[in-house]
């Protein structure tokens, strides 16, 4: 017989509860990053810097003019980032014709404390023609500043008030600053003083100039808010808000900042002497690709392709080469060619540095003395001397005819030799090469006339892709040549 035994309704509550305890006990516990996931909280960042935060109007002496302005803080937006003026925008009114002399708004920024006895930082755009430069603290004082200096290669600038106790801006450290993390822009939009946008770092090292690695992210920038702070959550600054990218000249979500490190050794150079100086070599430089790269034994894309060389400059005397590809500066690598320059550019003029070049498939060292930065010079054309009668041969398989260099094109180009291209068609024509270019060197082998060329051509498995070095003007580049199959 079937013995039923009943428990009461409360120890078996008991037991089942004991058991479920037990479970929840041997599972594993939740990672930290998904216990953490809230939305940060911006209030107490904005109680510690947003004292240190300025707002910066510009004033110019009114001009007679036949017609009226546009509104300044558009025509600031508007020329800032090369959108066209709309023609039904909304006009200001004319200024006065019998009073030229009046100081009339010129635009609006933004600018945040870099001391307590009143150095301010900001953009050089927001302060370039300013005749009268107004900063307005928090607590609505207002000083005219002094522009102690400007950069427009970095858009940084420094402004002086005469003013003591300032809530001076912690500088954050670039290097700890990572993609993904949340970061806050303090500025004055439109005029709209003081406020606060939010966002996270999008990417880091965006080239878009030859000095300036931005930092990009989603955080809301608009005009006036250029030369405003980007602040992380610590509570420092890590850049300087001042570009968007726009297709419609409004806020699209793409907003570009200059890295603090970079803008703090401009502004230490302007508080010194007013000016910045900047290292050079005298190189013009191009990307180097993947194709290139394993062409002529190099392995990965990296480094910079030197593409021409200034006549007495630092890397012409060093013995750098059009056709070098400089893979390291100083013992630090160069990965992207956008690196060369910002190395240079820190080296104080007159400094030796080591630079290493990869050319014919082997590394080199040299030493070159830094110069420093000039206006650039204009880019000389070829010699146009007559040219001596082409020369078939082999070549042709390539889609090639070419002939000797003359004398005079030697001198110009400053080359020992080399061929002249007279025809390029077929292979030749689609990887880039041009009637009138000199092919310098040709898998890796230097060739100095027509008979090297052809000598050198003959050993090539001309099956597969062959680099070629050849120099255009100035300017020196590689190519592909691939024979149709």
């Amino acid at each position: 017989m079937l013995e039923l035994t009943w428990k009461p309704l409360r120890s078996c509550l008991a037991a089942g509860l004991v058991a479920t305890a037990a479970v929840a006990a041997l599972a594993p516990a939740a990672p930290a990053w998904a216990q953490n996931r809230t939305l940060p909280d911006f209030t107490d960042l904005v109680e510690q810097v947003g004292p240190s935060v300025v707002n910066i109007r510009t004033l110019e002496k009114a001009k007679p003019t036949a017609g009226g302005g546009a509104d300044e803080q558009m025509l600031e937006f508007f020329k800032r980032f090369g959108i066209p003026v709309p023609p039904n925008m909304p006009r200001a009114p004319r200024a006065d014709r019998g009073q030229p002399d009046e100081d009339q708004p010129r635009g609006v920024g933004s600018g945040f404390i870099l001391t307590a006895d009143g150095f301010v930082m900001t953009n050089a755009h927001v302060v370039e023609g300013a005749d009268e430069v107004l900063v307005t603290l928090t607590d609505k004082r207002e000083f005219k500043a002094k522009i102690i200096g400007s950069d427009k290669r970095s858009d940084v600038a420094v402004v002086k008030i005469e003013a003591t106790g300032l809530p001076a801006v912690k500088i954050g450290d670039i290097n700890r600053l990572k993609v993904g993390e949340w970061v806050m822009a303090i500025g004055s939009p439109f005029g709209l003083e003081n406020t606060v946008t939010a966002g996270i770092v999008s990417a880091k090292q965006r080239d878009t100039g030859d000095y300036l690695p931005f930092i990009q992210t989603d955080v809301a920038i608009n005009p006036g808010n250029s030369g405003g702070p980007l602040i992380n959550m610590r509570g420092e600054v890590v850049g300087i808000n001042s570009q968007i990218y726009s297709r419609s000249g409004g806020f699209q979500g793409i907003s570009f900042s200059i890295p603090i490190d970079e803008a703090a050794r401009v502004s230490d150079q302007l508080r010194s002497t007013g000016k910045v100086t900047r290292g050079r070599i005298g190189v013009q430089i191009d990307q180097v690709t993947k194709e290139v790269a394993e062409s002529i034994g190099l392995g990965k894309a990296q480094g910079a392709l030197v593409r021409g060389v200034e006549s007495g400059a630092p890397a012409e005397k060093a013995g750098i080469e059009a056709g070098d590809i400089i893979i390291k500066f100083d013992g630090k690598a160069i990965e992207k060619s956008s690196d060369l320059p910002r190395m240079v550019g820190n080296v104080k003029p007159g400094t030796k540095a080591v630079v290493t070049v990869f050319r014919r498939g082997a590394s080199k060292d040299l030493t070159v003395t830094i110069g420093e930065v000039e206006p650039e010079k204009p880019v000389r054309k070829a010699s146009g001397a007559e040219p001596k009668p082409p020369v078939a041969g082999p070549a042709q398989v390539l889609g090639l005819v070419v002939s000797e260099v003359s004398d005079a094109q030697k001198k110009e180009l400053k080359i020992k030799g080399g061929v002249k291209v007279d025809t390029a068609e077929a292979a030749a024509s689609r990887a880039g090469l041009k009637e009138g270019d000199v092919i310098v060197a040709i898998a890796n082998s230097e060739v100095t006339s027509v008979k090297e060329f052809e000598a050198a051509l003959a050993k090539i498995d001309k099956t597969k892709a062959i680099n070629v070095l050849f120099r255009r003007g100035e300017w020196a580049q590689y190519a592909l040549i691939r024979p149709s199959r």
